[in-house]
């Protein structure tokens, strides 16, 4: 059940960004946008996180993940055809390549702050 309770935060949380973030952004602009991005995240992880409705002990990758998907098969669903999806990998590729760039620079500052912290605590 935890599983099945995980994808349904997930796929709220990609069904309400993919749906109501262009709307609002779209018709008010920037300050739409923003407002979007304050509303549904915020509450998507009240909901997810707080409530509970995701199980992502140690959470590597969050609803983020649920959002790509939906962002990723909304459009091949829409067309009805798998083309979007082949258009889409050279972006998918780059945004794996980017956020495996951002885990080494997280473990490297971790590392780096664990070491400052160590030798804080050996001069004192």
């Amino acid at each position: 059940m935890k599983m099945f309770r995980s994808i349904v935060g997930f796929a709220i949380a990609g069904m309400f960004v993919m749906s109501v973030w262009g709307a609002l952004a779209g018709a008010y602009g920037l300050i739409g946008g923003w407002f979007a991005a304050l509303a549904i995240i915020s509450i998507m992880w009240f909901l997810n996180h707080f409530i509970g409705i995701i199980d992502n002990p140690g959470a590597f990758v969050d609803m983020a993940l649920g959002i790509a998907i939906c962002g990723t098969l909304r459009p091949v669903f829409s067309a009805g055809s798998i083309k979007p999806l082949i258009e889409s990998i050279p972006t998918l590729v780059i945004v794996i390549l980017g956020g495996m760039t951002g885990g080494v620079v997280a473990v490297m500052f971790q590392n780096d702050l664990a070491k400052q912290a160590e030798e804080s605590k050996q001069e004192a």
